[in-house]
């Protein structure tokens, strides 16, 4: 009865909104104290309304994140200036988005390096996704300018095992006890690759609604948010049982 009504009140609502910029203040007074009543005597209609307009919304994500990969998946998978771990010509590739001051980005890499370890044929690519302020951005940047030293992966673990939140300070301390060339650091971290890098993963997030960290893609499949171990890795398996990647 109540999805009878909703659907009734759907309907009305279109034939009568045009018409309600037509009325008179007190006709309006009036339409606006009828609905309100009805609305205080029925409150699970709220909810259900409520409900309705998350589930469009997130069909609406899974949509334009669809589309956003079939037609970009190049800049997901295949950016020579992203850092990848794992065997670099892996059949299957997952892709994490992350930021360094981001808590539960810091229980994926674990996870991660554990999957690369186990699975020899898997590539995971890193998309700096510096979200929590300057001190992630210069972390970011700074990671990136480590891999021309062969460093990425091992400031990269660094950084998520630090015990206090990644600033300029913390970054360029855990560089230099890492033995990274620090001079050379601050004049890579400028170039112009990492600068777009940034600035193409921004992109691509704010096109498939990507709005926290971590976020991984698996080919087709977008996870946005911290999701198991072993969720990626059911998804790496199905991918190779049903015939492997179709755009990483």
């Amino acid at each position: 009865m109540l999805k009878r009504f909703s659907a009734a009140v759907l309907l009305c609502s279109a034939l009568v909104i045009p018409a309600f910029a037509a009325m008179t203040a007190e006709q309006k007074t009036e339409i606006e104290a009828i609905v309100r009543d009805y609305l205080l005597a029925h409150p699970e209609m709220l909810r259900e309304m409520s409900t309705q307009l998350e589930l469009k919304e997130r069909a609406e994500e899974a949509d334009a994140r669809s589309s956003y990969l079939k037609d970009n998946a190049a800049k997901l998978y295949k950016q020579a200036v992203d850092p990848v771990v794992g065997n670099p010509n892996g059949d299957i590739t997952i892709v994490e988005f992350m930021d360094y001051n981001c808590s539960w980005c810091k229980k994926a890499v674990s996870e991660l390096g554990k999957m690369v370890e186990t699975d020899k044929n898997l590539r995971v690519v890193i998309k700096e996704f510096p979200i929590f302020g300057a001190g992630s951005e210069f972390a970011a940047k700074a990671a990136m300018a480590a891999a021309k030293q062969g460093k990425y992966w091992e400031l990269h673990v660094a950084l998520f095992e630090s015990e206090v939140p990644v600033t300029e300070e913390v970054t360029l301390q855990l560089a230099e006890d890492l033995k990274i060339d620090i001079e050379k650091l601050k004049i890579d971290m400028n170039a112009q690759e990492i600068t777009d890098a940034l600035a193409s993963t921004q992109g691509i997030a704010v096109a498939m609604k990507i709005n926290g960290t971590p976020a991984f893609m698996v080919d087709d499949q977008v996870f946005p948010g911290y999701v198991p171990a072993a969720t990626l890795v059911g998804a790496v398996e199905n991918l190779r049982a049903n015939g492997g990647c179709k755009i990483c």
